[in-house]
């Protein structure tokens, strides 16, 4: 039995973990940087630990000082959440020694699935449909695949995600820097250059598979999730059902995530992303170990707690359901709410002056901050996650509009009006749209036609030193103000004990 849980993560995923916890008796300890110090994952948590400073590296990517952490509060288990350390195989094999249980998939499965073209050839050998392609260590080698499965292709990078490492080349002269900058980019990104090169699928839409499983052998689907609409490859808006996706094509795609998942011994929650071909045609791309950002979606058709199934999985439990007990009922959308500024997608940390989260009938907000709270630089600036249901598509769509024009953030940028912007596009709203739907709207959604990449690494560089300035005038404002009032709130003075241990 799990009686204490140590979440190696921050943000909203931390506190949508730490609340799923306190409704099953769990108690939660909570991990922090110094830049996290006074994060909403702290004060809602029973304990909470300094792991480090800012950086992540240093603190929440940081294997021994994460369990440090568990080992002085005593936790019996550690869910790590998404991103950081949810997907490292090494993680998961360290906790199993330090005799903590990983709230997660089995370390052979994540190693299995963690090598993009390792998984390639896995799923390929379990019958799981993948994109022509190969793997290519040199310049050469990845003009001989482009030429053999045919322009245009993909470079990608073997060890990560994200649309990091990745690029779309159209021909053979542009193969040589487009592959000298994908493998420069996932060096740097993921500590390994390796690529390798996939068919260009036109015009797909990214459609993904949930799974779950238990360590008895038993494995489901809880249908699929439309994350369609990215901006440089990462998602934005996630929506259940796909508005193309037939009963039956979901049924296939459903089979072949559950027979991938089997073929690697997989327990836990997991995800299989597909590229869906306007044909009806689907490609593996890869499996994602972890529970995936957009899965409240999920849990609101199938009227599911995905972290609670995964918490009494890793407990040694039996799965709650059998794949015929899972029945989805109407429509589901998620907009990230991020801290960052449209043009350019780049971040705006800094002090939350108002905040007002919507409410009502079927709407959730998964959020990481409070009002007066700072969005520091050093990590995703996603600050919630906001989703609803409907009956029916229409439904949700007008839900959402109206949960969004009830969203109010100041002292930060954020993308809210752009998500406006999308739910009202007619596109979007007749379904119609696919992975390149930003980048073809750009002058509708965003008021500009074009950035170029030398362009926006350059504004890169300019608001990245603009952020610096805002969060360290925040940061004195912050502590002139409590040097002003003498004394810290009530909430505050209840909490420090715990917070700072």
């Amino acid at each position: 039995m799990i009686r204490k849980v140590l979440i190696a993560n921050r943000g909203e995923i931390a506190v949508r973990i730490i609340r799923t916890l306190h409704e099953m008796g769990i108690a939660a300890v909570a991990v922090y940087s110094e830049a996290d110090r006074k994060s909403l994952h702290v004060r809602l948590a029973d304990e909470a630990y300094c792991i480090g400073p800012a950086p992540a590296r240093e603190s929440y990517l940081d294997i021994q000082r994460v369990l440090d952490a568990a080992r002085k509060s005593g936790a019996d288990a550690i869910h790590p959440g998404y991103g950081f350390l949810s997907e490292k195989s090494e993680f998961a094999e360290a906790c199993e020694r330090a005799g903590i249980t990983f709230i997660g998939p089995p370390a052979r499965a994540m190693a299995a699935m963690g090598s993009k073209t390792a998984a390639r050839a896995k799923m390929a050998a379990a019958g799981v449909p993948i994109t022509p392609g190969g793997d290519a260590s040199t310049v050469e080698e990845a003009r001989a695949t482009a030429e053999r499965v045919g322009y245009p292709v993909l470079i990608k990078a073997a060890m990560g995600g994200g649309g990091k490492g990745m690029r779309l080349v159209h021909n053979a002269e542009e193969m040589a820097s487009a592959f000298e900058r994908a493998q420069s980019e996932a060096a740097r990104a993921f500590g390994d250059p390796t690529v390798y090169i996939e068919k260009a699928i036109l015009r797909p839409r990214h459609v993904e598979i949930q799974v779950m499983g238990d360590r008895h052998g038993n494995m489901v689907h809880l249908f699929e999730r439309d994350c369609s609409i990215q901006r440089r490859h990462q998602k934005v808006i996630e929506e259940t059902p796909c508005p193309v996706a037939t009963p039956e094509l979901i049924r296939r795609m459903g089979e072949v995530a559950v027979k991938g998942a089997l073929a690697v011994g997989y327990f836990s929650a997991g995800t299989f992303e597909f590229l869906l071909g306007e044909d009806g045609s689907f490609y593996f791309l890869e499996m994602n170990t972890r529970l995936q950002v957009e899965h409240p979606v999920t849990e609101w058709i199938t009227g599911t707690d995905l972290v609670a199934e995964m918490v009494r999985v890793a407990a040694g439990e039996k799965l709650a359901w059998r794949q015929d007990e899972l029945v989805r009922r109407g429509a589901a959308i998620e907009c990230r709410i991020y801290a960052e500024d449209p043009i350019g997608f780049l971040p705006s940390p800094g002090k939350i002056e108002a905040l007002r989260v919507p409410a009502g009938p079927w709407v959730r907000d998964d959020g990481g901050f409070y009002e007066g709270a700072t969005v520091p630089s050093h990590y995703d600036p996603l600050i919630s996650k906001v989703s609803v249901w409907g009956p029916d598509r229409k439904t949700a769509i007008g839900r959402m509009r109206r949960a969004l024009s009830e969203y109010v953030v100041t002292g930060i940028k954020t993308n809210i009006v752009f998500h406006e912007k999308v739910l009202a596009h007619p596109s979007f709203v007749e379904g119609r749209y696919t992975t390149g739907f930003i980048d073809e709207n750009k002058e509708a959604l965003l008021g500009y036609s074009d950035v170029h990449e030398e362009d926006e690494a350059t504004l890169a560089v300019a608001i990245a030193v603009a952020a610096a300035r805002a969060e360290r005038k925040a940061q004195r404002t912050a502590g002139q103000a409590l040097e002003d009032r003498g004394r810290l709130s009530p909430w505050v003075e209840q909490h420090r004990a715990r917070v700072m241990k």
